[in-house]
């Protein structure tokens, strides 16, 4: 039973809320209190407003009571940064779900509708590229978190990158959010930048109905002598500076840390405005091959600084991933080729919860859905395309490099030049429409291959380690070399990213009696003496030690620690800053 005054705070969130949206029960409210991968802890309760006065009223409630705050949307998340970690906290846990607010407002009119958007906190990537479609526009962020219905705001909290290298990181400096003060008590901060009325519950009621929608000049805040911006509209220009000595992304860069963006969960954000971004009329996809990484390293370099324009994306796969994934991604990749990425946010959340209740069966085998699928994706015909295999076959590093509009002639022109030269070994063709989808669908789904070997594989092989890692931008040396004795505790090291960015994922499927804590800690090391920063997208969670700047950015947010402590492997306790 929970301690009286937790009692107390739960009857008044079912007093809020009904009782139907506020899960106490333990076994009913598992599913959000795990984290996608990996993390767990417990909660008294999980609740569901339905309009933003709602959570604003929960929120006075907690902080009256004391509580912790954890806001939580898809729970998408692959650092476990929105869900509780552990038992060791020193007050009760409110885990706050936002799903039911999805509300999106288009912003502008004509020709510019849709040039922005609000989105309220729960709204999703998917519903956003939906919305954007018919006006030829779409999202930060395009295949990828939108397949497993990752929200808009959980993006702009945790910097979120992505693969297309024209839009850097996401990114706002817009926003309407709730804060707790130096004082103990709970603010709202309208910076959206529209005028939405004076009292909270008037702001909040005129955002979620969209009373400003028709505004045609919206006024913008002044930060630093130029407007707000509502996206990293310096990225590309941070791009091409192929010589700087510092990555061109990463979570923790204090340039891209203001108020909600990269604020993880330690601030309860309301909406964000956002810029949206034009469809082009034509693209080309190019599929690269090399077995030399200088050869890559080169093709990047030249890629970034001698095109008219920037790639839209240049997304790469090592040999051992692309076979890794053409086995154990299959299901996926036929799941979304056939049924769409509209159906993939229900098709994941159905899984997640077909898992919860099936781990609980203790005469089923683990992973149970994740073993049936398996099986059944031997059945399915082979689904990459003759071009790419063959490619497979001669080469070790591939590149999938996806240009538009009048880039097409001028990047076909470069490369053919770049490879008739006699040290650039390597190949490479331009993808017809059908090759494209399917390189960028195999690309997508080698994001889950290593977590479905190693669930399949569980009994033979360790713990699955994935990094997220940026490079400096003039580091050429790309390719890991490992020392053998972290080498000999792996089974694979699998390696994919997004190349032009310098930004890689390392997935590491451990040996069985190897020591996770042991080889996470001598590659962090590794990578610290290479100058790398990680995470590079995924943000720090529970996973990964915030910096100084990151600890401090999170203070100066939530100086008391009700919201999300602990992210960071920061303390999770109570701090007091002269609020009694």
């Amino acid at each position: 039973m929970p301690e009286p005054n937790a009692q107390t705070l739960l009857q008044q969130l079912q007093q809020l809320l009904g009782t139907d949206n506020v899960l106490a029960d333990p076994e009913r409210n598992e599913h959000y209190r795990t984290g996608f991968r990996s993390g767990e802890g417990p909660a008294l309760a999980v609740v569901f407003p339905h309009h933003l006065v709602e959570l604003w009223r929960i929120l006075n409630t907690c902080v009256d009571a004391g509580a912790i705050i954890i806001l939580q949307a898809a729970n998408t998340g692959l650092t476990e940064g929105s869900t509780p970690s552990g038992t060791d906290y020193d007050r009760p846990i409110v885990i706050i779900n936002t799903l039911n607010m999805r509300e999106i407002h288009l912003l502008g009119d004509g020709e510019q509708q849709g040039k922005q958007v609000v989105a309220l906190p729960g709204a999703t990537l998917h519903s956003l590229e939906k919305l954007l479609t018919p006006l030829k526009r779409s999202p930060h962020s395009e295949i990828g978190s939108s397949c497993i219905g990752a929200s808009i705001v959980g993006g702009i909290a945790n910097n979120s990158g992505g693969a297309l290298c024209q839009r850097g990181p996401a990114y706002t400096e817009l926003a309407v959010f709730a804060r707790v003060n130096e004082n103990g008590t709970l603010e709202l901060i309208n910076h959206l930048g529209i005028d939405l009325g004076e009292t909270p519950e008037q702001i909040l009621t005129n955002l979620e109905h969209g009373a400003f929608a028709q505004v045609k000049d919206l006024p913008y805040s002044a930060q630093d002598d130029r407007p707000r911006m509502a996206s990293d509209r310096e990225y590309t220009q941070r791009l091409r500076d192929i010589d700087a000595d510092s990555p061109a992304r990463f979570n923790a860069d204090a340039r891209r840390l203001f108020e909600a963006s990269g604020c993880a969960g330690k601030v309860a954000v309301f909406a964000v405005r956002l810029d949206t971004f034009p469809i082009p009329e034509h693209t080309q996809t190019f599929y690269i091959g090399s077995n030399d990484p200088a050869v890559f390293a080169g093709l990047r370099r030249g890629l970034l600084s001698e095109l008219p324009e920037l790639p839209i994306l240049g997304e790469y796969l090592h040999r051992d991933m692309f076979d890794l994934a053409a086995r154990y991604g299959k299901d996926n990749f036929y799941i979304i080729e056939k049924l769409g990425t509209r159906n993939m946010p229900r098709f994941f959340a159905i899984k997640g919860r077909m898992d919860a209740w099936l781990e609980k069966r203790g005469f089923l085998p683990s992973f149970l859905t994740d073993r049936v699928l398996q099986r059944l994706s031997h059945l399915l015909p082979e689904h990459l395309p003759q071009r790419m295999r063959d490619y497979r076959k001669t080469f070790e590093h591939h590149l999938i490099l996806k240009v538009a509009n009048t880039n097409i002639a001028p990047t076909q022109k470069w490369l053919k030049e770049f490879f008739a030269r006699e040290e650039n070994t390597g190949d490479f063709f331009p993808c017809t429409p059908e090759e494209a989808t399917k390189a960028m669908l195999h690309r997508f789904v080698s994001a889950g291959a290593a977590m479905r070997y190693q669930t399949v594989h569980n009994k033979e092989v360790g713990e699955l380690l994935p990094l997220d890692i940026a490079l400096r931008r003039n580091d050429r040396d790309w390719q890991e070399d490992l020392p053998e004795e972290l080498e000999s505790q792996l089974e694979h090291r699998l390696y994919y990213g997004h190349f032009l960015c310098n930004v890689f994922h390392q997935d590491y499927i451990l040996k069985k009696d190897a020591d996770l804590k042991q080889v996470k800690a001598g590659l962090l090391k590794l990578l610290d003496q290479r100058r790398a920063r990680y995470p590079a997208e995924h943000n720090v969670g529970h996973l990964y030690q915030a910096d100084t700047d990151l600890k401090q950015f999170y203070k100066s947010l939530d100086p008391t620690n009700t919201f999300n402590p602990g992210i960071g492997k920061t303390d999770k306790h109570r701090r007091n800053c002269g609020c009694g």
